[in-house]
């Protein structure tokens, strides 16, 4: 969808998909990413303690959100200066260091041109956490209350694209189950880079930074668009429906009029306030 994107509006929406738009984030996590983890490093000598730092680290501190092979390093580095040797620990590192995408496609690339059995391991755990993704229900994978009247309010005069760190083919599947896709003009998921580079490449189309913003849940999405030099807006964890609702009645209206300006730096404080408030719980 990148490469035919052509934009229709001056004005364009970038938002994340999994705990921002889809109340995904959690599920994934609980049942996906950190069993599989376990699961297919064999950690299960330690599982207890290992899942609730994988929890805390992806979803309840201020590397929420963080991209699935930067969570893998972070773990496995962790296991290795606590508990065994984690060979090959050194090649995941040059990877993540030196890759244009931290992707299964990225990842495929690497090991074509230089075998690692972790890498080959960490390829496997992505691979068996897409496959434990698709298998939770659907009815379990909605959007948060509020997402789909917000998009269709805003696609009558923004432009709206996903930028997300998800699996792509996870991200257009929810999104067009869901009812959320007809008004989405292009998605820049994990197989497109960071978001950070997602937004710069759509703002290479033409928009001005000031009426371009990004919404996102994670300190990801805030890095991204200051990066960028556009607009953030929050979503709050466990006040994600409350949040949709006032971008919807008031904040969108000040995006367009060109005043979210004046209380971007209050938004900023509510959402690192918040994060900060999960982190001690």
């Amino acid at each position: 969808m990148l490469e035919n994107f052509r934009r229709k509006h001056d004005y364009l929406v970038c938002i994340d998909s999994d705990g921002c738009a889809m109340d995904t984030m959690n599920i994934k996590h609980f049942r996906a990413f950190g069993p599989q983890m376990i699961k297919v490093f064999g950690l299960e000598e330690w599982q207890d303690e290992l899942l609730e730092r994988w929890n805390r680290e992806n979803l309840f501190s201020f590397t929420r959100g963080m991209n699935r092979f930067l969570g893998c390093f972070s773990l496995l580095s962790y296991v290795h200066e606590t508990y065994r040797e984690i060979p090959g620990l050194a090649d995941m590192q040059d990877w993540i260091e030196n890759a244009t995408s931290l992707s299964n496609a990225g990842l495929k690339q690497r090991l074509a041109e230089a075998p690692s059995e972790l890498l080959e391991k960490a390829l496997e755990w992505s691979n068996a956490v897409n496959k434990a993704v698709g298998e939770i229900p659907e009815e379990e994978n909605v959007p948060f209350p509020g997402v789909l009247e917000t998009l269709q309010k805003i696609h009558e005069v923004a432009d709206i694209a996903i930028v997300s760190s998800a699996n792509p083919e996870a991200v257009h599947e929810e999104w067009t189950r869901t009812g959320l896709m007809p008004y989405v003009d292009v998605v820049c998921a994990q197989n497109v880079g960071t978001k950070a580079q997602s937004i710069g490449y759509l703002l290479e189309h033409g928009y001005d930074k000031a009426k371009v913003i990004k919404i996102g849940d994670a300190p990801g999405d805030q890095d991204a668009a200051e990066q960028n030099h556009v607009f953030y807006y929050p979503i709050l964890a466990g006040d994600e429906a409350a949040c949709w609702k006032a971008f919807d009645e008031v904040y969108f209206d000040r995006f367009m009029a060109g005043t979210y300006g004046e209380v971007q730096e209050e938004m900023q404080k509510r959402f690192n306030d918040n994060l900060s408030r999960h982190s001690d719980s």
